[in-house]
């Protein structure tokens, strides 16, 4: 089973303050996610996050087929990180750190996932073909609701 990594990186022309209130609140993933995952959060988050949150959804990655997904919030550092880890769901591993850093004219929001998909070389050759792109397709999605809803980038 081979461990795969995902970085992004996005300067959001939001104050640190604000760009955390977004991204720390749960019910907001939805607004970030694409159509076509049709993430449905099934639990009932709070609007802030904390260590030992777990949240649940049905999401469909793949041929629109529902799965459950399950994810902790295992840290949570005001304003500085958070990382969500999936307990049940479509991988063998989901590790999500949201690093988030005030710079000139915004805040840097980075992401760093690493994955593993089940069903040993079988399953590196999916996440190769189509999970990476279906993973980054994600993160482009997001990149453009974030640019609608807080504007350009600052040069």
């Amino acid at each position: 089973m081979a461990i795969h990594r995902l970085t992004a990186r996005q300067v959001v022309p939001v104050s640190l303050d604000e760009a955390w209130a977004f991204f720390s609140n749960p019910r907001n993933l939805p607004v970030i996610t694409p159509p076509w995952l049709a993430l449905d959060v099934t639990s009932d988050p709070p609007e802030e996050m904390e260590p030992g949150l777990i949240i649940t959804y049905n999401v469909s990655p793949l041929l629109g087929v529902p799965l459950p997904w399950a994810t902790e919030i295992t840290h949570v550092e005001d304003r500085v990180r958070f990382v969500d880890d999936q307990r049940i769901g479509p991988y063998s591993l989901w590790h999500h750190e949201h690093d988030f850093r005030e710079v000139e004219g915004g805040t840097e929001v980075r992401d760093t996932v690493h994955y593993a998909v089940p069903f040993g070389p079988l399953g590196d050759i999916v996440a190769l073909l189509a999970v990476r792109p279906r993973v980054r397709a994600i993160f482009e999605y997001r990149r453009e609701v974030l640019r609608e809803r807080f504007g350009p980038a600052p040069r």
